[in-house]
């Protein structure tokens, strides 16, 4: 075991500390990292202006949590704390932005949460025997990009030789990986969104039979005409309630509003919160996402079911290594504790 990493080891949370919040999953999961005790007691969440459900997950939020909502404020960059004592939250290390203030940052430490399935990602470039640059799996890289990439996980895993540096992710860690993480000195900590679940849950649709949207064909990964057929077939079988992802393709939207048997929801809010009253009643389905993963904690008793993507539903874009992360996330469960 390397000397700095300890499995799940408990780590105080700082008094001061920024927060730097790309996505509507990346502000749940700086809330729960703070509810946990893994950031600051004190400090910013900063939250990109122009992100589509972010500042209606923010309003959400406030409702339902004053205290933690009240530390949310828009911010054009992020602003990394300013001393070693600090503590950085951050959601998408692959992000250029972010990796530019990562070259300026102080010695301070560094907890990356959730931004989906680009976790398992993160976590194998972090570790890896050789340093490979810091690029999104689908990126088409520049020399200067690559540089900048390059840089970023340096410094990255740098932190984490210092014990500087946790992934704080509901997402299943494979044996192998997690001894690839501890042996880097990367600190993994798993959470079961214990502090949404203590929270009350939304009203249910009245359809008890719901589809969550994607982004795979607004992405170029799956074939629209496949999914939209997919669609039609299932509402044959009765009425659905479809909640459609932040970046879902606009001629998928265009087919469900004139769909006479599939009723669009757009609460602005992710499903970890418009979700989490779901019951044994309710049927819920979706392409491999991360959101199944969080639902099977969050709504207890209802069925979650990821469907299964035959091979010709993916388009040539879909490289094999995305699709296996994918295909992955189809049957893993989010673990059933704050901590475990």
């Amino acid at each position: 075991m390397h000397p700095a990493s300890s499995w799940n080891r408990t780590t105080p949370a700082a008094r001061e500390g920024t927060a730097w919040v790309e996505s509507p999953l990346q502000l749940l999961s700086v809330v729960e990292a703070r509810a946990a005790g893994q950031l600051f007691e004190n400090g910013q969440i900063l939250l990109r202006p122009g992100v589509r459900g972010l500042s209606e997950t923010a309003a959400e939020l406030r409702r339902l949590l004053p205290a933690s909502a009240a530390l949310t404020s828009p911010a054009r960059e992020p602003e990394p704390p300013a001393t070693a004592n600090g503590v950085w939250a951050l959601g998408d290390a692959f992000s250029g932005q972010v990796q530019r203030a990562l070259l300026s940052a102080s010695r301070c430490r560094i907890v990356i949460v959730d931004d989906g399935l680009a976790t398992w990602r993160l976590i194998r470039l972090l570790s890896s025997p050789v340093p490979r640059p810091l690029l999104r799996a689908r990126a088409r890289a520049n020399p200067l990009r690559s540089a900048l990439g390059l840089a970023a996980v340096l410094r990255l895993r740098h932190a984490a030789r210092e014990g500087r540096l946790t992934v704080f992710t509901m997402l299943p860690i494979s044996p192998d990986l997690a001894e690839q993480a501890d042996a880097s000195g990367v600190r993994v900590v798993r959470h079961g969104f214990g502090m949404l679940r203590s929270l009350p849950g939304h009203a249910p649709p009245r359809e008890s039979r719901i589809v969550l949207g994607t982004a795979l064909v607004a992405d170029g990964l799956v074939h629209r005409s496949i999914y939209l057929s997919w669609l039609d077939t299932q509402a044959k079988t009765g009425p659905l309630a479809y909640y459609p992802h932040r970046r879902e393709d606009s001629e998928v939207l265009s087919f469900l509003d004139q769909h006479p048997r599939i009723r669009v929801i757009s609460s602005g809010v992710p499903v970890e919160l418009s979700l989490r009253g779901l019951g044994p009643e309710h049927t819920v389905m979706a392409p491999p996402s991360t959101a199944l993963v969080s639902l099977r904690t969050l709504a207890k008793g209802a069925d979650i079911r990821a469907v299964g993507l035959p091979e010709h539903w993916w388009t040539r874009r879909a490289r094999p290594a995305l699709r296996a992360d994918l295909s992955a996330s189809a049957n893993f469960r989010a673990v059933n504790s704050a901590a475990n």
